[in-house]
């Protein structure tokens, strides 16, 4: 384990000592959100967004679209970035490639100087290769593809969010290690790079440590079987210690509760997609039992010290309580890109990205440090492990795997 690894590892371990007010990393139809407006003096810097208000990645970028407008606020209340205004535009794309890379670029014609692309690289990929061609920074507040990073996407592209490759092998090593389970199920929706890539890498970390995948299922979003998935199921003559679902909204919910309907009441571990209230509501007490997912952050002051003022914050803007992590992410990217910002003293792309490789961020969602671009920029982030019983979630502490697969 190298040296970074294991700086990360103790990190983890004392991340409930970060305070909510540490600069690094803050908390966001078409929107403009600011306490101030473009002119034609310089005086404000323009962040675009190009993340998705409706369709299905809507439960995911519009809360961090409502973060980068908390972090926004605060940022120019407190004097803004190098003595100007920061404003954020968000232009909705609509949870089609096709529309985000065309908002982004109009975002990019309007002045933008960074973008934030929706959080999935499917979604979000083409945002960020307007931006790279553009020569800004291009973050994803969430997106967890591998693909994700500067490998794919160019020297300038990052993601907020621990890769699929963490999220996989935190689940994994919790079930084998930590609760003994040797066989698995796994269904695996081919919806998108997200859902196929998040069973590649558990069903490796899992291999690896001597487990033993019974059977991988793999459905299509929007054309589910369930009556297939369970008739599977009820062929076993072995029974499987737990199952494994990467799938998204609204097939994951339906594929949770036919199991639980069904009697079928052994675990169920997956990603950060179940990190929906929606999902919780399916389910409720009586259905929303042993699971266990690992995600982003938790809304808790005992997982994030700070918490609290900034649920206060989000709930004094918006006249709502925070409900999932989400918005927090978007919080994150503002502070991120701000910091660079002031940091090399103006909005040059280069210098930004080079910032960003070089420095580590405590954020409300964990710990993050980037590799540089020959590394794919990947990020080395704990996990927030949660289980739900009752239809309620519980923090199980944020992780790191002791075996990381290679991307």
């Amino acid at each position: 384990m190298n040296k970074k690894r294991l700086l990360l590892i103790a990190l983890a371990v004392v991340l409930a000592m970060t305070a909510f007010a540490i600069a690094g990393c803050r908390r966001g139809e078409t929107t403009s959100t600011d306490t101030a407006t473009t002119d034609d003096s310089g005086d404000t810097i323009i962040i675009g967004g190009a993340l998705s208000l409706t369709g299905i990645q809507a439960p995911l970028d519009a809360p961090a679209v409502e973060g980068a407008e908390i972090a926004v606020e605060e940022i120019n209340a407190a004097g803004g970035v190098n003595g100007k205004m920061l404003e954020f535009r968000n232009m909705d794309g609509k949870s089609d490639p096709a529309t985000a890379g065309e908002v982004a670029k109009q975002l990019l014609d309007q002045g933008a100087v960074a973008i934030i692309t929706a959080s999935d690289y499917d979604f979000g990929g083409p945002a960020a290769r307007a931006a790279q061609e553009a020569g800004v920074v291009g973050i994803s507040p969430c997106a967890s593809s591998p693909l994700f990073g500067s490998t794919m996407l160019g020297d300038k592209q990052f993601t907020l969010s621990m890769w699929n490759t963490t999220m996989g092998a935190v689940v994994a090593e919790k079930a084998y290690k930590e609760d003994g389970f040797k066989t698995v199920y796994v269904v695996t929706d081919d919806f998108i790079d997200y859902t196929k890539s998040l069973s590649k890498y558990f069903v490796e970390s899992f291999e690896a440590q001597g487990g033993k995948v019974l059977l991988e299922d793999v459905f299509s979003q929007g054309k589910l079987d369930t009556a297939a998935l369970l008739a599977h199921y009820k062929a076993f003559k072995e029974k499987p210690d737990f199952i494994y679902v990467s799938s998204y909204m609204p097939d994951l919910g339906t594929v949770l509760k036919e199991f639980r309907t069904a009697g079928i009441d052994i675990p169920i571990y997956g990603g950060d997609a179940y990190d929906d209230p929606a999902l919780f509501e399916l389910l409720g007490e009586d259905f929303g039992n042993d699971i266990v997912y690992d995600t982003h952050s938790y809304l808790s002051e005992e997982a994030v010290p700070g918490f609290t003022a900034y649920a206060d914050a989000y709930k004094a803007k918006f006249g709502k309580d925070l409900d999932a992590p989400w918005s927090m992410a978007g919080y994150d990217v503002v502070k991120v890109l701000a910091e660079a910002m002031q940091e090399t003293g103006g909005t040059d792309g280069a210098a930004m990205a080079k910032y960003m490789e070089d420095n580590a961020f405590q954020c409300l969602t964990g710990q993050l440090d980037w590799a540089d671009a020959a590394g794919g920029h990947e990020p080395n982030k704990a996990a927030a492990l949660v289980q739900v019983q009752g239809g309620k979630t519980s923090f199980l502490g944020w992780k790191i795997p002791e075996n990381l697969p290679k991307p």
